[in-house]
């Protein structure tokens, strides 16, 4: 549909890009993946703060699931008119997993962008090249990890979208379904790994 769904600052300037040409349909387009985006961060902080656990899960397993379900039933959408649905739906998923994991090891991080990842990697490296202090070893390497599986899932996600494009959706839900497991097997590290 010409829109990024995960990608909101894109989303903005192909907005503002529209407005000043007057293309309202096409600005409308570009401004409802922003929007679906926004409604995931109010879902995730809504229910992180009425319950940090969901039955037996942590709040964050609870939001991997939901993402799971909703990049399951993208899946049976098939390509072609309801695209711009799809978007939405990623544009949503994504704002779930950005809001809900923000922190790996104790560092800041966004796990759906790179931008901010690569200015707090490469500070950190600066710092430790003039300091030599393992923290901020630690804390490069870090970023740089986070970067470096952003660019493994590009070219999985590509490769497989080129391969299998009406079931591409399988490979994030695998990745998630592991991600689940593995938050299952650290048990009450969850909060501490993955939380704020």
């Amino acid at each position: 549909g010409g829109v990024f769904a995960n990608a909101q600052t894109g989303n903005l300037v192909l907005f503002s890009i529209h407005l000043t040409q007057m293309e309202w349909a096409r600005a409308a387009a570009s401004a409802i993946p922003v929007i679906a985006f926004a409604v995931g961060i109010i879902v995730t902080e809504t229910v992180r703060r009425r319950q940090k656990l969901i039955g037996f899960l942590h709040w964050r397993q609870g939001m991997l699931i939901l993402e799971i379900v909703i990049l399951a039933a993208a899946v049976f959408i098939p390509e072609g008119p309801l695209d711009s649905l799809v978007n939405v739906m990623i544009a949503f998923i994504c704002s779930l997993q950005v809001h809900s994991f923000r922190r790996v090891h104790g560092h800041g991080i966004a796990s759906t962008m790179c931008t901010g990842n690569l200015r707090s990697g490469t500070e950190a490296l600066y710092h430790y090249m003039e300091t030599r202090d393992p923290y901020f070893r630690h804390k490069y390497r870090c970023y740089y990890g986070i970067i470096l599986a952003f660019i493994i899932g590009a070219v999985g996600g590509t490769a497989s979208s080129n391969v299998f494009p009406e079931h591409a959706l399988v490979c994030p839900i695998v990745v998630y379904i592991i991600a689940f497991l593995v938050m299952i097997k650290e048990d009450g590290g969850i909060v501490e790994n993955y939380g704020r």
